[in-house]
């Protein structure tokens, strides 16, 4: 028709990729792998191949990676391998193959290879994946059983953009995993070389200036020099969770030796600890009674019951559970109200200025008064000024930790508390 343009199948799959990309990798939500595979699928279907492939290359060989099928029995496996030497995807990036073929079996360096006849292969769409630094990692690959004589130069761009946008996807995995194996190895060697020590902090009864037990903190001297909240998120990252905190432990419980009888040790643990039994191995020969577990408000427990049932035996022993950070995190009232925690900690937050702030003393009130009826005891943590002091003292907060009372000290250091 006159007036009319005529349509471009080429230009509508170019005007399809920006929306397939987005797609592919839309809000982050979908792994690496997903989106990688909705590359393939999507270049496969757009020219209307049989099977779409990203290989790797590695100690001489190629590797299937990715790899996404319209066929009902594929004649590659994610996981198979074979010679670079004998594989298209070889020549293609050493130049011995063009990267679009329309029919290979038309092409005699593609005859030499046999797999063109035993597919057959018809057509065959292959360009290399590079990484940032220019390394080869393998290559992007479509074929189908048949010729394709339709696949020009415009094809063979939309190919190198999916490459592109694969390689980048690679590149964030292979960045992934490499941080994982250096965190990895960070926690593995402050674990051989136990290069970490465990500091006190006296607890305070107010009323009579009395220390009553002391929280056990682990602090970490190895490079990178980071706070130990990173260094137990990251070991619990790597999988080592257990490992870190239960030797923070073992090394916090040897401060028994020099504290009075009278005086409890509070440490801390993760629910997760608790609930795989590591803690009760940690603590068989310990003296629960005087032994306090926190558990931070920020980490959700997904089944308060079966944390109760793993607590119970430790409890029926004497330990008390204490809920640090109380005040900073989610839900606190329900969070405590599911616990039974014999203590509640009120985070530094609640506590920093509570003699000015009107809403912090507000809240503060609220949970002694929830703490009255639940049978729990307050401290106070991150006590730094007398006003603070004074302060808690009129809201019946008797318990408290901070500088103002005593910081941090090696156990050596504390028996000085108490000449």
């Amino acid at each position: 028709m006159v007036g009319q343009s005529i349509p471009d199948p080429i230009a509508d799959k170019l005007s399809l990729i920006p929306y397939v990309l987005l797609s592919a990798s839309s809000a982050g939500t979908e792994s690496i792998d997903e989106v990688v595979l909705d590359a393939l699928c999507a270049i496969r279907i757009h020219f209307d191949m049989e099977v779409a492939f990203v290989a790797e290359f590695t100690g001489g060989r190629r590797q299937f990676r990715y790899i996404d099928s319209a066929l009902e029995n594929t004649p590659i496996a994610v996981g198979d391998s074979d010679p670079l030497e004998e594989s298209y995807c070889q020549r293609v990036v050493d130049g011995r193959l063009p990267e679009i073929i329309q029919d290979a079996t038309a092409i005699p360096a593609a005859l030499e290879l046999p797999a063109t006849l035993a597919l057959p292969v018809g057509a065959h769409l292959s360009v290399p994946i590079r990484m940032g630094n220019g390394q080869v990692y393998g290559t992007f690959c479509c074929f189908s059983t048949r010729p394709n004589f339709s696949l020009g130069d415009r094809d063979l761009a939309i190919m190198r953009l999916f490459a592109d946008f694969t390689s980048r996807q690679i590149g964030r995995e292979l960045d992934a995993e490499r941080q994982h194996r250096e965190m990895r190895q960070r926690i593995v060697s402050v674990l051989e070389s136990e290069s970490f020590t465990t500091v006190y902090q006296p607890i305070v009864e107010l009323t009579e200036d009395k220390i009553i037990g002391f929280e056990a903190l682990t602090r970490f001297w190895s490079r990178p020099i980071r706070s130990p909240d990173v260094w137990f998120n990251e070991a619990a990252e790597v999988g080592l969770s257990e490992e870190l905190e239960m030797a923070a432990i073992a090394k916090a419980l040897t401060g028994f030796d020099h504290l009075p009888d009278d005086v409890y040790l509070s440490i801390n643990v993760s629910p997760n600890n608790i609930l795989n039994g590591a803690i009760h191995r940690a603590l068989h020969e310990a003296p629960l009674h005087r032994i306090v577990l926190e558990v931070t408000e920020h980490v959700p427990i997904p089944d308060y019951s079966q944390f109760g049932q793993s607590l119970e035996p430790l409890r029926d022993r004497g330990i008390r559970l204490a809920v640090d950070d109380a005040g900073a995190g989610y839900a606190s009232f329900l969070h405590i109200l599911k616990l039974k925690p014999e203590i509640i900690k009120l985070d530094i937050g609640l506590i920093r200025n509570i003699d000015t702030d009107l809403t912090r003393r507000a809240l503060t009130a609220a949970l002694v008064g929830f703490a009255q009826e639940s049978g729990s005891k307050l401290i106070a943590e991150g006590v730094e000024t007398d006003p603070e002091r004074a302060a808690l003292k009129q809201l019946r907060v008797n318990k408290a930790q901070g500088y103002l009372l005593g910081r941090p000290l090696p156990i050596c250091e504390t028996v000085a508390l108490f000449q």
